[in-house]
């Protein structure tokens, strides 16, 4: 795979990169749900309980995150397939506004894709609030190919 391979279509959908995850990942795949892969792209919902709260009654960061994280994840997993070694080497984080205390929505982007890493962003949003609550860039390494 190489850094022009813009228009490649995901090797993975949102429904195959949902059961990879509950193979591989499955104390957290129950704990959200991956509404989008497209190339380059993935959004994924976490449903927000008491436990993602904290004082004050909005959204943890570590929750919010946990949702940038895990949607770049599902974003590079849907463009280079089954990989469960892929891994964060980088994610920076902004948080921007207080999140109110219903479901978080993330979206990441990819916005290079090379053989060993991935970099891009993700934007993460209280869910029916247009304005994003935190922002992060993302770094990723991708496991070699085995011979």
């Amino acid at each position: 795979m190489s850094s022009t391979d813009g228009a490649r279509a995901p090797v993975l959908s949102a429904e195959e990169v949902s059961a990879f995850l509950a193979e591989v990942f499955p104390q957290v795949s129950p704990k959200m749900t991956v509404e989008a892969v497209a190339t380059r792209y993935a959004r994924i919902r976490l449903p927000i309980a008491d436990e993602h709260l904290r004082p004050g009654g909005t959204v943890s960061g570590p929750t919010l995150f946990a949702a940038a994280d895990l949607a770049f994840y599902v974003a590079v997993l849907g463009m280079i397939g089954r990989e469960a070694l892929t891994v964060t080497t980088h994610l920076g984080i902004n948080f921007m506004r207080k999140p109110e205390p219903r479901d978080v929505i993330a979206e990441a982007r990819i916005l290079k894709l090379g053989r060993s890493l991935a970099v891009g962003d993700a934007a993460v949003f209280s869910d029916g609030i247009a304005e994003p609550v935190a922002h992060a860039s993302v770094t990723y390494a991708i496991p070699p190919k085995r011979v």
